[in-house]
């Protein structure tokens, strides 16, 4: 709904799946129709993606541009307040900075533009400085000045493993292509909890088009694939769309911005493997194979799609390009940490009360993002603990509350950034339990190819199994240990290799919990299905 003439007020409401799945396409029609009716003719009712504030269980939400309210759990019943608000804005009233003190505590460079822009409409995306950094970098810089800006920015690629962007598009632009290189976006989303790469591309999908067309135009190819889960169909249906703008206006395809360079992309869905986020089996799926890794080297960057140089980065890393392109990369840099340089995407969920998506500069603590900004532990549990990096992460106890989330102090105290998933532990949580599920998440979605995670990560669950059910003695333990070393250093891609994590984590902070599953019968947390009973000669 927009105005015919001036507009005096605006209200934005989520339309990403989170709000979408509880009735949001209701909710502002139901909106647009109430204010018609009450003659109200100079108020924009506008559907954008994710409003980027942590507060996705409380959705549907909405927020008026002016005065910075936010309005939650927005049913066609009870809109009255909403409607009430925007007839308190005064005309030329100009819209607020941030209201909310959680939301105030983000950092957005990824998520710069969420809330703010219509994602089907590529005219929103222009509006808002869209393909500037795009047209930077083919008019005012040549590619080497493009990576110089990367490299200077210090990202490291968001999809977990951390990698300097700027050394991978050295590589790729190196690389001999005579036949041409590809660049994929690697968006097949698959840890548990996490939905920062749907949301992206739910929200702002010329964002991540325009940092992949940037990317193609430095290390020197021509076609980009976009490899997406089918399960997430309403960024498929906003990627295509996306396209298809970028196609009919000249923004994608053919000598871009009257330019000789050219750059063709489209999207290939992915059927829901966990292992096709590996960039191998990646490219495999992409080739029309069943998606399972091969050994590096070679890489991809100089061996990949089609036997062709290509560059393999994901949703945030490419989401990040523009405002590195259009400010430089010294201006990225100063944020965050030395090592760790920008911002990070996280989702946070489980036990927190602000469950939702969130950007914040590396380097924040951990309590911050808890406390701070997901509004502490719900019904307010003490904390017990953060899994971090999904399936690969591991969990971090209470004691590091105020460690910095960075790439170095999540390694160092076991755990990964991984790709941004956080999931909240409070004590009702049992660690023995916490393991086994992200072991049977690592036994279903083993390939199968490799023996040590085909058949070590089975025998791990197995082991976990029965330390949950009361059943296991110590050298169950001892071989659960040992097995978790053996998987780790034979696997052969970064599933196998990490899928113990989980185990040595727990095991490092929370031993006292097998411990009690094993010597004493008992789940201290009253979860495990163990067996009551005396057990002697343990």
């Amino acid at each position: 709904m927009v105005p015919l003439g001036p507009t005096r007020a605006s209200i934005h409401v989520c339309e990403a799946s989170g709000c979408r799945s509880l009735n949001s396409e209701q909710a502002v029609d139901a909106l647009a129709e109430r204010l018609t009716e009450a003659g109200v003719t100079d108020v924009a009712v506008k559907r954008t993606g994710c409003l980027g504030v942590g507060l996705c269980a409380r959705g549907p939400l909405a927020r008026i541009d002016e005065s910075g309210e936010y309005f939650e759990e927005l049913t066609a019943d009870n809109l009255q307040g909403a409607i009430d608000a925007l007839a308190a804005v005064e005309p030329g009233q100009q819209p607020t900075g941030e209201t909310s003190e959680f939301a105030s505590r983000q950092l957005r460079v990824a998520m710069e533009n969420f809330g703010l822009l219509d994602p089907e409409d590529l005219n929103d995306y222009l509006a808002r400085g869209g393909y500037d950094a795009l047209q930077k970098a083919l008019h005012e810089m040549t590619p080497g000045q493009v990576i110089a800006e990367v490299s200077t920015s210090g990202l490291r690629g968001r999809g977990g493993g951390g990698f300097p962007t700027g050394l991978k598009w050295t590589t790729v632009a190196k690389a001999a292509g005579p036949d041409g290189k590809y660049v994929i976006c690697n968006a097949d989303e698959g840890d548990p909890g996490a939905f920062m790469d749907r949301t992206l591309l739910e929200s702002d999908p010329h964002r991540v088009i325009e940092g992949m067309a940037i990317a193609a135009y430095a290390v020197g190819a021509s076609e980009g694939y976009i490899y997406c889960r089918a399960e997430y169909p309403l960024a498929v249906k906003r990627l295509r769309h996306a396209i298809r703008q970028g196609e009919r206006e000249g923004i994608l395809g053919k000598n871009i911005f009257d330019t000789r360079f050219s750059f063709e992309v489209d999207v290939r869905l992915g059927a829901g493997a966990f292992v096709c986020g590996e960039e191998t089996a990646l490219i495999r799926s992409i080739q029309g194979g069943r998606g399972t890794p091969r050994p590096r080297p070679p890489y991809p960057a100089l061996r990949g799609l089609h036997g062709r140089p290509t560059l393999l980065n994901n949703v945030e890393t490419f989401a990040a390009i523009a405002p590195i392109v259009r400010n430089g990369g010294a201006w990225y840099a100063s944020i965050g940490t030395p090592k760790s340089t920008g911002t990070k995407v996280f989702a946070l969920a489980g036990r927190v009360k602000n469950t939702g998506i969130v950007e914040v500069p590396m380097g924040i603590t951990l309590r911050e993002v808890v406390y701070d900004i997901g509004g502490g532990i719900t019904d307010d549990h003490p904390f017990k603990a953060v899994q971090t990096g999904g399936p690969s992460g591991g969990c971090i106890p209470a004691e590091f509350l105020d460690m910095p989330l960075d790439y170095e102090s999540l390694a160092e105290k076991g755990s990964i950034m991984g790709s941004g998933g956080m999931i909240i532990m409070d004590d009702t949580a049992c660690m023995v339990d916490v393991a086994k599920f992200f072991m049977e998440f690592c036994v279903e979605e083993s390939c199968g190819k490799c023996v040590p995670c085909r058949v070590g990560t089975t025998h791990m669950h197995n082991l976990l199994a029965k330390i949950a059910e009361g059943e296991a003695t110590m050298d169950d333990l001892a071989a659960l240990e040992r097995l978790a070393g053996m998987v780790k250093a034979t696997s052969l891609c970064g599933l196998g290799q990490t899928a113990p994590n989980p185990v040595f984590s727990t095991l490092r902070y929370f031993r006292h919990e097998y411990l009690a599953h094993i010597e004493d019968r008992q789940c201290p947390a009253n979860v495990c299905p163990v067996a009551q009973r005396e057990v002697a000669g343990v």
